[in-house]
């Protein structure tokens, strides 16, 4: 579907992360109402990119972490 430009370590970094964002706006009761949809945002656009494989912002940049 999209041509991948994340390398494994990028793509587990963002699994990760979004996990922990997920966590945090969920979860973790430290935030509240804005702030905790943002964070939540963040942490599943992170997670989707993370298994997909495939970051939109680096195709704009025609930057990629994949070895070429």
């Amino acid at each position: 579907m999209f041509k991948t430009n994340e390398a494994n370590w990028d793509r587990s970094g963002r699994i990760v992360l979004g996990l922990f964002f997920l966590w945090l706006g969920f979860a973790s009761g430290a935030l509240m109402g804005g702030a905790a949809v943002a964070v939540e945002v963040v942490g599943a656009v992170m997670l989707v990119t993370g298994f997909v494989g495939s970051c939109p912002l680096y195709r704009v940049f025609g930057l990629s972490t994949c070895k070429r």
